[in-house]
C-alpha cells in the first residue's frame, strides 16, 4: 500500500453536473475518501408550486437537457394520477415510443462521447475522430436519428411540446411512422458497429465487483422489459413489486454532509439503479437483438461490476430499436387518429414514475380543487447512486491502492462515469458546511 496519496478531482469531467473525488491516504492509512456533490441548488419543487397543473410539464423538463422527455412523462404521469385522467391505448404507445426516442439518444451520448474515450485511453472524443474516425461517424449518425426520432414524436429535441395530462396535442402521420420504422431498420447495422468497436476495446473495462441492490421498475401484465409502466422492484425484494404510490418507502432520503443532493436507501446501505439495474431485474425479457447483445459481451444477470453499465446501456440500444420497430406496426395495424383530450381542476395527490436513461425516477404532486400545485417531490435517478457510489469508492481503493495515483484516479473517474450522472437534476434545497 502507498504510504501517501492525495487525489483531488475537482469536478470529475465527462459528467453532467459537478461532483469531486477526494482520497487521501496517509501513512498508509486512508483518511479521507469521498464521492462529493457540491453543485449549487435549484429549486424546482418550489416553482412548481401555485400553478396549474396545465404548467407542471413544461416547467419540469427543464429540470434536465437530456432527459427532459423523461422528466415531462414522469410528471404527466402524476398529473394524471391526482386528477384521474386516462390516456387512450394509441397515445400510451405513442408515449412509450417517445420515451424510447430519449433512451436512445441519451445512450449513445454516453457510450459514444463520454465512456468510449476512456476505453481508448483518450482525454475526450476529440481525439478518437482521428483514431476511430468510422465509429465517431456512427456514433453521431445514431445520435442523431434519436434527436430526429424526439422531434418528430415530442415535437422537438429537448422540452416536448405535444404532451398535455390525459394525452397528446399532436400524433404523427402514417407515412412518418414507416419512414421512422425504416430508418431504425437501417440503424440496426450502425449499432452492430458500435458494439464491434467497444468489443474491441472492452478489454479496458476494470474488473471490479461489488454486491449491490439494483431497483428498477418492473412490468408482469404483460411481462415486459419496461422503461414506463410497472411497479418498483429490487433484487432484494425476491421479484415483488411495490406500488409506484409506495416510492418513498423506497427511496428513503437523507442528507449527507459530503453532498448537497439527498442520497437514498432501501434494503441496504445504498442501491444502484440505471440500465444494469433494469437488466438485472428484467434480463430474461430483453428482445432477441438485446440479448445477442447481452451475450456478445458476457453480460448476464446478477453482474454486480459497475463499470458495465454502460455496456448495459448498448444492449438496451438494440432492445430499443427492436421494440420500436414492432410497436410502430401495432399502431399502424390499429390506425392511428387524434384523440380528444379533455381535463379539468380537481384536488387530489398523485405519483408518476417512468425510467430515465439514468435509472427510475419518481415525481409527486399534490392539488387543491382549482388544480393549483400545493405540493411536489421529485427524486431523480443520479441522487438514487450517490450513495452506491461512495460504497463503490469504499470497496474499490483498497484493492487498487498500490496502483499508480494516476491510475487510481482514471479508474475512480471512470467509475463515476460509468453511472453516466446527471448531477444538477437535483432538486432539493440543503445548506450544507464542509468541514476541511
Amino acid at each position: 500500500m502507498h504510504k501517501n496519496m492525495n487525489i483531488n478531482v475537482h469536478h470529475v469531467t465527462r459528467v453532467e453536473g459537478h461532483g469531486n473525488i477526494v482520497v487521501n491516504v496517509n501513512s498508509g492509512k486512508i483518511e479521507k475518501l469521498q464521492w462529493q456533490v457540491p453543485e449549487a441548488p435549484r429549486f424546482f419543487e418550489a416553482m412548481v408550486r401555485g400553478r396549474s397543473y396545465q404548467d407542471i410539464q413544461t416547467i419540469v423538463s427543464r429540470i434536465c437537457g437530456i432527459c427532459s422527455i423523461t422528466h415531462s412523462l414522469a410528471s404527466t404521469k402524476a398529473v394524471e394520477s391526482a386528477l384521474g385522467l386516462e390516456v387512450s391505448e394509441q397515445d400510451d404507445k405513442l408515449r412509450i415510443l417517445m420515451h424510447y426516442s430519449e433512451q436512445l439518444q441519451s445512450h449513445t451520448l454516453h457510450v459514444g462521447y463520454l465512456a468510449a474515450p476512456d476505453f481508448f485511453g483518450e482525454p475526450s472524443v476529440v481525439p478518437l475522430v482521428p483514431k476511430a474516425t468510422d465509429a465517431v461517424k456512427t456514433i453521431v449518425k445514431a445520435h442523431r436519428i434519436a434527436n430526429e426520432w424526439s422531434d418528430l414524436l415530442a415535437g422537438r429535441t429537448t422540452h416536448p411540446v405535444t404532451l398535455i395530462p390525459g394525452g397528446l396535442t399532436k400524433i404523427p402521420t402514417e407515412q412518418q411512422l414507416r419512414q421512422l420504422q425504416q430508418t431504425l431498420k437501417d440503424a440496426v447495422p450502425d449499432l452492430k458497429a458500435i458494439a464491434e468497436v467497444v468489443l474491441s476495446v472492452a478489454g479496458n473495462i476494470p474488473q471490479f465487483e461489488r454486491d449491490t441492490e439494483y431497483v428498477s421498475l418492473k412490468q408482469t401484465d404483460p411481462p415486459t422489459y419496461t422503461f414506463y409502466h410497472g411497479g418498483i422492484t429490487s433484487n432484494d425484494n425476491k421479484g415483488a413489486a411495490l406500488p409506484i404510490e409506495k416510492w418513498h418507502d423506497v427511496a428513503n432520503e437523507y442528507v449527507c454532509e459530503q453532498s448537497t443532493a439527498k442520497w437514498t436507501k432501501w434494503h441496504r446501505d445504498s442501491y444502484a439503479v440505471g440500465a444494469l439495474a433494469r437488466f438485472n431485474n428484467n434480463a430474461e425479457l430483453l428482445s432477441t437483438m438485446g440479448k445477442a447483445a447481452a451475450d456478445m459481451f458476457g453480460l448476464k444477470k446478477g453482474c454486480c461490476n459497475p463499470y458495465m453499465n454502460t455496456v448495459a446501456q448498448l444492449v438496451e440500444c438494440f432492445h430499443i430499436v427492436e421494440v420500436s420497430i414492432n410497436l410502430i406496426d401495432e399502431l399502424l395495424t390499429k390506425g392511428l387518429k387524434q384523440e380528444k383530450v379533455t381535463s379539468s381542476p380537481k384536488a387530489g395527490r398523485g405519483s408518476g414514475c417512468v425510467e430515465a436513461p439514468r435509472g427510475i425516477l419518481f415525481h409527486d404532486y399534490e392539488f387543491d380543487k382549482n388544480g393549483l400545485c400545493t405540493a411536489a417531490d421529485i427524486c431523480i435517478p443520479t441522487n438514487q447512486n450517490h450513495a452506491s457510489i461512495q460504497k463503490d469508492f469504499e470497496k474499490l481503493v483498497p484493492e487498487i491502492i498500490n496502483e499508480s495515483e494516476d491510475s487510481v484516479r482514471l479508474k475512480l473517474e471512470m467509475l463515476v462515469r460509468s453511472y453516466d450522472p446527471c448531477i444538477s437534476c437535483s432538486t432539493h434545497m440543503l445548506d450544507v458546511k464542509f468541514v476541511k
